[in-house]
């Protein structure tokens, strides 16, 4: 079975690769070089169904206001820290500073 993904989500996936390690984008940022302005929904949609075999790291994206999406008693939230912590990325009660974190992209 061949699996076809849009240029859309490619786009978006690619985007979200070039995050430097250490780093965050918000998901309006991503949207924007993703030439997909004002669509930070879409790009939070894209990622929840990303692939399982894609080494795209989702992590790295946060909302504008450095805030990991995901409610804090689920496993997914508790995943995005510690993989942002592994790469040295500081998150207090669920926030990263994003001045100091960003991407300035």
């Amino acid at each position: 079975m061949v699996v076809r993904f849009s240029k859309r989500d490619q786009n978006i996936w690619k985007t979200v690769q070039r995050i430097p390690r250490g780093r965050v984008a918000s998901y309006g940022q991503i949207a924007r070089l993703s030439g997909l302005n004002g669509r930070a929904r879409l790009v939070g949609y894209v990622l929840h169904h990303l692939p399982f075999f894609l080494d795209t790291p989702w992590h790295r994206v946060v909302t504008a206001q450095g805030r990991i999406a995901f409610s804090k008693h689920s496993q997914a939230y508790h995943r995005q820290m510690a993989l942002l912590r592994k790469e040295g990325v500081i998150v207090d009660g669920g926030k990263i500073n994003m001045k100091k974190f960003g991407w300035k992209r």
